[in-house]
């Protein structure tokens, strides 16, 4: 170097991921479980979005989908059961500049989190939820969920589940600030990659319900439909979820739905003998708990024990 100009300076190239930047432990999925193609979905996402995988995290609970942390080689925190949602949001309380995936299932969700569900939905925080609906405890071997159809005969309802399902899309749209609400299925990889990446790039909290098999003890709750794509309804919008034309013509029952209109959403969600697919509702003007509870953020450890100890002083006495 002798000789050479002593501020020369070397270009650092952009950062530029690939999908193994974001490929993390092998799988361990049963063959033919519909977790796999929704993995695969949220590694093309993170690399089309060049996502930093330092600053990224995917939070879950318990069960069989809820080992999606384990697959991503980004922070992650596998939950207590029904618990993702609360830690979701905690982490994005103290860290509001972070990429937040969260995975949690029927049972995870909408059972023992049940009141961590509603309740997030209401803070409206920035992250994207993934409901893995396959209609059963899958993890803990075949018992009944709260979305398991009547008839489904498991360990807990040997003779068959009797009480009507719980509607995951038109509960989550019963939810007070609710702010975007997506479906999809597991076994239409373009749709399921073009859902998710509109969720993430909602401003707020994006909830996605995904039909998802279960090759081991609910293999026939979703054949019909896999079977017959007339059963699925693909809602289409200019505002909506964008999807190929030539892929969309494979769907033959589509329904124009414009994602505004709440009331029509609802209606569409409590449709029998159909499952519809597509953006139901968005609105992101609602407000996010997350812009509120920032404030303060920047401040110094000096400021905040100089807020701390003023706070007390008023106690004084």
């Amino acid at each position: 170097m002798f000789g050479l100009k002593s501020d020369w300076s070397l270009e650092v190239l952009p950062r530029y991921f690939t999908l193994e930047d974001y490929q993390g432990a092998e799988a361990r999925w049963c063959p033919g479980c519909g977790d796999h193609g929704v993995l695969a979905a949220v590694h093309r996402i993170c690399r089309d979005e060049q996502l930093e995988p330092e600053r990224t995290v995917c939070v879950s609970g318990i069960g069989c989908s809820s080992r999606f942390p384990h697959y991503m080689r980004t922070y992650g925190f596998h939950g207590l059961h029904g618990r993702a949602l609360p830690v979701a949001c905690g982490i994005k309380a103290r860290r509001p500049d972070l990429h937040i995936w969260v995975a949690t299932g029927d049972g995870d969700c909408c059972s023992i989190g049940a009141a961590h569900w509603l309740h997030a939905i209401r803070y409206n925080m920035n992250m994207v939820v993934m409901l893995f609906d396959n209609n059963v405890y899958g993890l803990t071997k075949k018992q009944t969920s709260p979305t398991s159809r009547p008839g489904l005969k498991t360990n807990t309802h040997p003779f068959g589940a009797w009480l009507p399902p719980l509607n995951p899309i038109a509960a989550t749209l019963g939810f007070p600030n609710v702010s975007f609400v997506a479906g999809t299925v597991d076994w239409n990889p373009p749709h399921v990659h073009a859902t998710l990446q509109a969720a993430f790039r909602h401003k707020g909290l994006s909830f996605v319900h995904i039909a998802q098999r279960c090759p081991q003890y609910t293999p026939g709750v979703f054949a019909e439909t896999q079977r017959d794509p007339s059963l699925l309804k693909l809602l289409t919008h200019e505002r909506g979820i964008s999807l190929d034309p030539a892929l969309a013509k494979l769907l033959p029952n589509s329904v124009t739905h414009d994602p505004s209109d709440h009331s029509a959403a609802l209606q569409l969600a409590q449709e029998e003998g159909v499952l519809p697919i597509g953006l139901f509702f968005q609105d992101e003007s609602r407000p996010r708990y997350d812009d509120y509870i920032g404030r303060g953020l920047d401040m110094t450890i000096d400021e905040k024990l100089g807020a701390l100890q003023a706070e007390l002083d008023r106690f004084a006495v």
